[in-house]
């Protein structure tokens, strides 16, 4: 059930709830519905459907489906005892943690994406897809990746070199400019504006920030270019950062995911498309430098000591505000490269619709060794991929969809690869691709799970958790679901899907609905991006439990997928978005009963729109609830109606170059519900509330089915 939340006194939109009488097509396992019967229909767990035994020679567990006439549960049933024991298995087998005794995994040599290492890799992926019988096959992009030139980026104080970084932050602007210093914190709105009430003049400045995993480095630049800055300094202080000083920093600064020449389409071939850039490449110069390097920079630097809040851990440093004291230049000399760079996929097809696929995807370049940004990641996509293949192959697995695993590459430029992938293949992808399983960072410490997920995925997220023991702490005895969830499931567990997660671009930009999911600890893992990300220092954060968390975590990926390929009717809960939209319309509602430059404009026709898609919802839950879920083309019906939600909760009113992430809900843009609560300009905002009302409107016409059955009240 929901809450309703009553929007206004003279709207009463909601509560119209007319039922519908239509069918749900011609399907002849249609059965109207008793209506004294409504809360009597149940279904049999999936759980009683497997018999489990015991292996004698591999200690491998298989199972039997016993038969297809049983009803599915929609909500709660517990699932494939066997596919935890097999990955329990697969994952503690080798002497060390993912020692999996595949070279693509040994790390050896450089896998910064396009590299020599990176082929290796992608060909080693490739090839144990084609041991496992997945059908692999490579995508290949031609992307625009920046990379340091022969001439080093440098850093000089009163034209003396304090700085001669190897690191480099990629798609920074080039060129050389010079300013005075000044400190601005981490760069995020609230210490501008504190800079700002203090009178301090960033227009033409170097501004120093420290780097933060709360706030991405390109959304730093991006808060500060738009101050006037002239370049943006980045350093780890010692107080987010607990390692040597002298440690360099990667990363890029391009505010949106994929090639940021080639905005809203594919990069096959960069000669056939006009030059473009995105309007998230910044306009001034970025670099990153080390703390020792900001140290002697600051040392130097006048004007008043910061606030409390903005001093670090440079202990032989006293923190002012700058503005005075010293002129800093900054020349960064980074170039194009055009890169020839690999997506690697497999795919485990699907016995009733292969058409329909689930794709779990991990990046395998990165800046330094990657331990915990990109090795943990691939083999969880490796022993995921062998673990169902052997499921299928020996033990009589068949799942009714497809898995896709992939392999992404150029993931430290911002999701290349994978957004790539999603602009060439946009139209192929849409109500195929239902669901995105992202194994990016699944671990990085042992105190805490958390997830960022598109709505339709949380049910089935905390169902799964509560069949996954818990790996945090020593009481191993309860569910991973009990260790985390506290009193409130959602406000303990899930975090906003920030631009830089790897499943951003396919919630946001292609409307699939992603999750992301990992093992943190209290502090943000300080090592992404420097050559500390090794198997050592993820030991430590992890305080020695890697194995477990990263199995459970392998757990929670694989049984969400198992689940989604494997039940009649997709486990995508579509009325987890009811609150979401509510709560966005009730703000909106009364900013425009409140603002001055809102005088006439009225939310009723959203709030209709609203109220439709709540009945389209409960009349998809009573025609799930009417069907034989036995019948194949009854099923497809209903499926094809819960997966065109996400896809229709993107905007058709603005282009995939200018705006990608088009997403109403989760996007960036003028066309958001949050847009709405920004702007001033009457005529745009009457535009807005019109666009994103048919938006919602056309997302719930899509989901009340065929056009006979819309409840189209506007």
């Amino acid at each position: 059930g929901h809450v309703e939340v009553k929007l206004s006194d003279d709207v009463t939109d909601d509560q119209a709830g007319a039922e519908q009488t239509g069918q749900p097509g011609d399907s002849p396992s249609y059965r109207p519905r008793p209506r004294q019967e409504y809360r009597r229909i149940c279904y049999l767990a999936l759980g009683a459907l497997f018999i489990f035994v015991i292996g004698t020679r591999s200690s491998l567990f298989s199972f039997r489906i016993l038969g297809d006439t049983w009803h599915v549960l929609l909500h709660g049933f517990v699932l494939m005892t066997k596919f935890v024991e097999f990955l329990h298995f697969r994952l503690k087998k080798a002497k060390q943690p993912f020692d999996v005794k595949i070279s693509c995994l040994q790390f050896q040599y450089d896998q910064t994406a396009g590299s020599d290492g990176d082929v290796i890799l992608a060909n080693n992926v490739f090839n144990n897809f084609k041991i496992w019988e997945m059908n692999p096959w490579t995508d290949v992009h031609y992307v625009q990746l920046q990379k340091p030139d022969r001439y080093p980026n440098r850093v000089l104080m009163d034209q003396v070199v304090v700085g001669q970084p190897k690191a480099y932050l990629a798609y920074s602007a080039t060129g050389k400019v010079q300013g005075t210093a000044v400190y601005g914190n981490y760069g995020r709105k609230e210490d501008l504006e504190i800079l700002t009430n203090l009178n301090i003049e960033l227009n033409g400045t170097v501004i120093l920030l420290r780097a933060s995993g709360q706030i991405s480095l390109a959304q730093q630049v991006a808060n500060v270019a738009e101050m006037g800055v002239s370049a943006v300094l980045i350093y780890p202080d010692p107080d987010d950062y607990k390692f040597d000083r002298n440690t360099e920093l990667y990363g890029h600064v391009h505010l949106g995911s994929g090639d940021p020449y080639t905005p809203g389409f594919p990069s096959f071939n960069h000669t056939q498309f006009p030059p473009t850039e995105s309007s998230g490449l910044p306009t001034v110069l970025a670099q990153s430098i080390t703390a020792a390097t900001a140290a002697q920079i600051m040392k130097a630097m006048g004007g008043a000591n910061v606030p409390s809040s903005f001093r670090g851990g440079l202990d032989d440093v006293t923190y002012r505000i700058g503005g005075a004291g010293v002129n800093v230049t900054v020349e960064v000399n980074n170039v194009l490269q055009n890169t020839e760079i690999h997506n690697v996929f497999g795919v485990i097809k699907g016995f009733v619709e292969p058409d329909h696929y689930v794709v779990l995807g991990a990046q395998r370049d990165s800046w330094g060794p990657g331990f915990a940004k990109a090795m943990v990641g691939t083999t969880l996509l490796m022993e995921l991929a062998r673990s169902v293949y052997e499921m299928v192959e020996k033990d009589g697995f068949r799942p009714r969809r497809s898995m896709v695993f992939a392999s992404w590459s150029a993931g430290e430029f911002g999701s290349v690869g994978a957004t790539e992938w999603l602009e060439g293949y946009m139209s192929s992808l849409d109500r195929r691709a239902f669901t995105y399983i992202s194994l990016d960072g699944v671990v990085t410490g042992h105190g805490a799970f958390k997830a960022s997920a598109s709505p339709l995925l949380v049910s089935l997220l905390a169902t799964t958790m509560q069949e996954v023991k818990n790996p945090i702490g020593s009481d191993m005895s309860k569910s991973l679901y009990d260790k985390v969830s506290g009193a409130n499931f959602e406000a303990s567990v899930l975090e906003p899907m920030q631009m830089e997660d790897a499943a951003y671009p396919f919630l946001a930009f292609s409307g699939i609905p992603s999750i992301s999911l990992r093992f943190v600890s209290r502090d943000v893992y300080p090592y992404y991006g420097t050559a500390l990300d090794n198997i050592d220092h993820l030991g430590v954060t992890t305080n020695q439990r890697l194995d477990s968390l990263a199995t459970a975590a392998g757990l929670v990926a694989g049984q969400m997928a198992l689940r989604l390929v494997h039940d009649h009717v997709l486990s995508l809960d579509v009325r987890s978005y009811i609150t979401p939209i509510s709560q966005a319309v009730v703000k909106i509602n009364k900013r425009l009963k409140q603002g001055r430059s809102a005088e006439g404009l009225s939310a009723n026709w959203l709030i209709m729109a609203r109220g439709s898609y709540i009945r389209a919802t409960s009349d998809l839950n009573e025609d799930i609830q009417n069907t034989d879920l036995t019948d194949s083309l009854a099923c497809h019906k209903i499926n094809e109606r819960i997966m065109r939600v996400e896809h229709n909760l993107l905007s058709p009113f603005v282009s995939p170059k200018d705006v990608p992430f088009r997403h109403v809900l989760f996007g960036h843009g003028s066309h958001t519900l949050d847009a709405m609560l920004e702007g001033t300009d009457k005529d745009v905002l009457r535009t807005q509330l019109a666009l994103t009302t048919w938006t919602l409107q056309g997302c719930a016409n899509a989901l009340a089915g065929d056009i006979w059955e819309l409840d189209n009240q506007i």
